[in-house]
Order: structure tokens, then sequence, then C-alpha cells
């Protein structure tokens, strides 16, 4: 079916867009870029211009939630702007990135066109394989991505892909990763093949991961696969649904102007955005000329994080930072590298000037904040980015990290660009519903007292059995209301952007579908300043 996309207004940018029922009233609140597919039978029997028909959730198996409504013609737009959505994975990070070309074909659940889609990361449990479900219906349909990525092997950015790889229908043309493999369940640096000391006296690891095939080699049987990062890769491989494994690095792969890119999003492949590689940064430290990671900290889990694969975004005058699980080592050496020095500068002036120099690779207007708000990151990092935004993925329901951190988010307020940087967190956005299951725990352990203890005395066996049999299918009924979920509005961070206009998005706590959504809207002015648009809390 034909399909158009929600518009933006440039004049009134904050201008709340609806779909309307067929006399008229409004149904539910919409946000630029949401795909539209039209109703061409019901349009062409319209006598209006002002409207066009199009057929809402026409796809959701359950009928109930197909409707036919209308939306105002000049709220609609053939273009659609890029889009990130940094999902509400709980503790984690996991986002989905679709690119704006239209052509997908007829089909709004096939990619078969030149868009792309991918996945960064998918947190620890099924909610990322929920979301692609729900905006794709790729479990129901199939569905091909154009890649998967995992920033560094901790199972809150990678185990999510466990259940995503669970099926022949799910495929990804590649499986990005930053050369570190998980590849037993040993201690310390075992777990990945142990350190080598380089020709300058440093620690190393020993083994990284450059190739598909040294991938498949590892992990071709089921016998290799003991560990979460194993049976996540050994899926791959065992359904066939991902084409290539590949890691992505500085110093490492093809090069473009002196610069590494995502293959596929460099400044030659003529798209209207690029995607470039600013970490890990690889080294050849020993007398074979081995590609490497160096050691942080002596520590296997900052050294995991701090060569998390780093992108920086560019479409059009705005730029996107995604921050992985950077700590301060990492950031400390990745400054150094990008301002061409070899150590730390000792004196505030030539931090100051290192800042300046490592702010022209890493100067972006959002940031995925690094390591879910922890507050082990350099102030010197957060000003050579100097984002007016920042997205932090967090959730600690089953850890203890306090993320994100309120003296973090202290920084970033005085740090960001700006009077008033925007702070959004995927835990913080989240809201939840206000369940006190106190009394029905109560209820339902009386009614269980008393089924336990009563006897057959009364009745035959057959009679009781079956009356008690009823009293506890009605109890198990009631034991449900406790399994309802608590969270109402997922926390999921929304950005979108055309090159010229950016808005950064979430759900408000209201359940209310005419009132859906609350952002923020940027353009830059003719000086090249990014500005926040005023919204005179009309939205």
């Amino acid at each position: 079916m034909a399909h158009l996309f929600v518009g933006i207004s440039r004049e009134d940018p904050y201008e709340k867009i609806y779909l309307h029922s067929s006399n008229g009233k409004k149904v539910r609140q919409v946000l630029w870029g949401d795909w539209l597919t039209l109703a061409q039978d019901e349009d062409d029997k319209s006598d209006t211009p002002k409207w066009i028909w199009v057929r809402w959730a026409w796809s959701d198996p359950d009928p109930s939630k197909r409707q036919l409504l209308k939306i105002k013609r000049k709220h609609t737009a053939s273009a659609r702007p890029m889009e990130i959505i940094f999902v509400d994975v709980g503790i984690g990070d996991g986002a989905v990135l679709i690119t704006p070309e239209r052509d997908m074909g007829d089909n709004p659940i096939a990619n078969s066109g030149e868009e792309r889609i991918i996945v960064i990361d998918a947190g620890k449990s099924g909610h990322m394989r929920e979301f692609l479900d729900g905006r794709f219906k790729a479990y129901r349909n199939g569905f091909n991505f154009h890649a998967a990525m995992i920033t560094h092997p901790d199972a809150d950015h990678y185990y999510g892909f466990n259940r995503i790889l669970s099926t022949e229908k799910i495929t990804f043309d590649r499986l990005y990763h930053n050369g570190i493999v998980e590849l037993n369940s040993e201690k310390n640096f075992n777990r990945v093949g142990g350190t080598r000391i380089g020709r300058d006296g440093e620690p190393y690891l020993a083994k990284i991961v450059p190739d598909d095939e040294t991938m498949r080699d590892l992990f071709h049987s089921s016998n290799d696969r003991k560990n979460w990062y194993a049976s996540v890769v050994g899926k791959g491989i065992t359904k066939e649904n991902v084409g290539e494994f590949q890691m992505l690095g500085v110093n490492i792969g093809d090069t473009e102007d002196e610069r590494y890119w995502v293959p596929g999003f460099a400044p030659s492949d003529a798209r209207a955005y690029t995607i470039e590689v600013l970490g890990p940064w690889v080294e050849y430290p020993f007398d074979n000329e081995d590609p490497t990671l160096r050691v942080f900290d002596n520590s296997l889990g900052k050294t995991k994080n701090g060569h998390s694969i780093l992108l920086r975004l560019e479409y059009g005058n705005f730029t996107v930072l995604f921050g992985g699980d950077l700590n301060r080592a990492a950031e400390m050496f990745l400054l150094q590298k990008f301002s061409g020095l070899s150590d730390w500068p000792s004196s505030k002036e030539q931090r100051e000037k290192m800042v300046a120099d490592a702010s022209q690779r890493l100067s972006s207007h959002i940031m995925k904040s690094c390591h879910h708000g922890s507050s082990d990151v350099t102030d010197e990092f957060i000003k050579a980015v100097e984002p007016a935004a920042f997205v932090i993925s967090s959730g600690d329901q089953d850890a203890n990290y306090v993320h994100p951190r309120p003296d973090l988010l202290g920084r970033l307020g005085r740090l960001g660009w700006g009077d008033a940087p925007v702070l959004l967190s995927t835990e913080l956005q989240r809201s939840t519903r206000d369940i006190d299951h106190s009394k029905l725990v109560k209820k339902l352990s009386a009614q269980i007292e008393k089924l336990v203890g009563c006897e057959a005395s009364d009745h035959s066996e057959f009679n009781f059995e079956i009356d008690r049999g009823k009293k506890l299918k009605a109890l198990l009924a009631k034991f449900s209301e406790l399994a309802l979920p608590s969270v109402a509005v997922d926390g999921a961070i929304y950005v979108k952007t055309d090159g010229d206009l950016l808005i950064t998005a979430f759900k408000k706590e209201t359940q209310d579908p005419k009132s859906r959504w609350f952002y923020y809207v940027y353009r830059l002015t003719g000086e090249g300043t990014l500005e926040l648009v005023p919204s005179d809390d009309r939205h």
C-alpha cells in the first residue's frame, strides 16, 4: 500500500498533529516521521483536498485495534527524518537507528529498499525483541536488518540478541563487534584469552577477533559455546541469520580521508549522512604486528568497557555521538590520541588545548552518555563533545549501580552546551502504575489456607476433588492480577532529524492518546550555533 509520513511545521514545530475520526474528532496524537499507510480507496471518495485517509495499525492481528482515520494533508510529508530510538531496555544499552531513505517498497514491514536499520546493542532481557516486534512485526512476517552491533562484550549490551537471533526469520547482513570476545567462563583476563606485554612494556590483550573467519572458527561447534557471549554468536552461526561478523575500530579496516567509517556510511557512499568509527583504538605493539587493544587499569571490566565501539553520526547540520561504556582511563587515552599527545597534559592550559583539538573529532549535538550515567568519566571528554542534549540509558532493577549518578547529572548540566543542556534518561522518563497488591495478597492467602485445610468428610471423594479443582482454578485466575505490568509508559527516547531540524522526544505519563508526546526542537542559526526553539509549554 502507498504511504506517507507525518510532517512537521517549520513555522511552528511544536504544533500538535492528530489523526481524526470520520466526523473530525481528534483520536490520537502522532509524531514527526510516523508512518502513514494510505487508504486510497477512501481518499478517492473524498470531496475535499484538506484530508488524507489512512489505515492505522492495519497489520495488527487484533482487528479491534485497526482504525480508518484521517489526517490534515498539510500535516503529511513524502520524506521522513532519520530516527534513533534509545529503547528502554532496563539495565544496559539498546538503540535502533533507522535511516531516512523512503524506498521500502509498498510493504512497511518488508525491508526491501535502500533504508538501513541498525540495532546498536540489545540490553540484557527481551525488551529489544519486544520493541522490534512491535515496530516492524519482525517475528510474525520476518525481517532483514542491515546490521546488529555489540559495542562491547558485557551482558547488559549483548544478551538481548540471544532472543532476537533465536529464529531464522530475523536476519542481519552484518554483526559488528569491538574485537573482544569472551572465549570461556573463566575469571579475569583468561576469559578473553589473556594478556601479553608489548614492545613498549605495557600490557595488551593477547587475542582479539578481527574478522568473520576467526569468529566462526571459534564458535562453529556447540562444544565451544560455554558462556553467554558464545551462545549469542553461536545462534547467529547455527541459524545462519548473520551474514558476516566484523570488528569495527580505528586503525583497522579501510580508511577514507584518513578516517574510519562504518562500511557503507563513508562520505564516498554519497548518502546524506555518515557514521564515523572513533573507537576502539587498535594498536600493533607485537613483533608479529597482530592488531590488539591495550589494557586499562589492569581491569578486564574497564578494558572491555573502555574499548566500546564509539560512533559519530553526522546528518546535515546535526551530529550524534554514541558513547558506549567509556570510562575515565579510556577517555583520557582517546583524548590524547585525537589531539596527537603521548602523555596527559599537566597544566590547565595544556588540557584546554587538548580539549579544543579533540573536539574537532568528538564535538556532537546529541550524546548517548557513557556507561549509563556512571561518574567514572572526565570533565575534559564531556567538554570536547559539549552536547546540547544527553541521553542516558539506565535501569537498576537487577543491579546495584545507582545509575545515573546524581553527581554525574550535575556535571553534565554544567559542562554541556548552553545555559540549560537537556538531560534525558530512559529510567527517569519511564512511568509506573501505582499498584498496591497488599489487600489482594491478604485475601488470596486466606482463601489458600482455607482450601488447603478443608477436608472431604462431608463430600464424596469425587465431588470434593471437583469442587477443589474449581476453587483452585478461580484462585489462579485472581493470582494473574499480580502479574500485571507495573510500567505504564516505557522510557524510550526518540531523536529525529532531517539535517535542519532535530527533535528529542519521549512519551508523557498520561494514558491519553491525544496527548502522548513531549519533545524539544533544535535548529541551527545562521551563525552555525545550535538553538533550542522555545515551546511556550504548548506541547
